[in-house]
């Protein structure tokens, strides 16, 4: 089929692209589902095939109250999860009766060359309706040339009736490969939820 031309020069009907032609897409590498999990650790498929790595979580849920859901990394397979990290935060929050709608940066969320957990939530309710979902983005974990950049867009609700909408980006201060992520709650287990794991070609 040839292809078509409008009037205003755009292209249609193009059904492929030419095999040199990147489509972005979103492959499938990883599903985890936590059920009572202490944590959800990714240990393979992160590596040099793809330049940006995106985690998705689905309701993720905990098993106690009040529970910030956090993320740290790892150079070394996956043995230890204690990558030097510097971050900054802000989050949008509304409660459900209407009041305390406000933008502001969260400065207790935020690390300075810490080698600890990177909350990525604020403090998830155990109800039953109470759950929260985002998405991670890693940039070029296999680059040894530079630091490794990261950001996290959730949206939790939790135990005190609000919305909370987390911004979190920052950088694991090493040029050492990272090939292992995990995720678990500030305390207690992860109850319910998925998470999946992409590579973007």
């Amino acid at each position: 089929m040839a292809i078509k031309v409008a009037n205003n020069q755009s292209l249609t009907a193009i059904t492929a692209l030419p095999s040199g032609v990147s489509g972005g897409a979103m492959n499938l590498l990883e599903t985890q589902t936590a059920s009572s999990s202490s944590t959800i650790s990714f240990t393979s498929g992160i590596d040099s095939t793809y330049d940006e790595y995106v985690f998705k979580f689905f309701n993720v849920h905990p098993s106690s109250d009040s529970n910030e859901f956090q993320v740290n990394f790892s150079i070394d397979g996956g043995s230890n999860y204690n990558v030097t990290k510097t971050s900054t935060c802000f989050e949008a929050y509304h409660k459900e009766d209407g009041t305390n709608g406000t933008l502001t940066y969260a400065g207790s969320d935020d690390l300075a060359q810490s080698t600890g957990f990177q909350p990525i939530t604020r403090s998830i309710g155990n109800d039953n309706d109470q759950a929260a979902s985002g998405t991670l983005i890693l940039y070029a974990p296999s680059n040894t040339t530079f630091v490794k950049h990261f950001i996290a867009t959730t949206n939790a609700y939790i135990y005190s009736d609000y919305t909370f909408n987390e911004f979190v980006a920052g950088y694991c201060n090493t040029t050492s490969a990272v090939n292992a992520v995990q995720f678990k709650m500030a305390s207690n287990n992860i109850d319910s939820g998925v998470i999946k794991l992409y590579g973007i070609s």
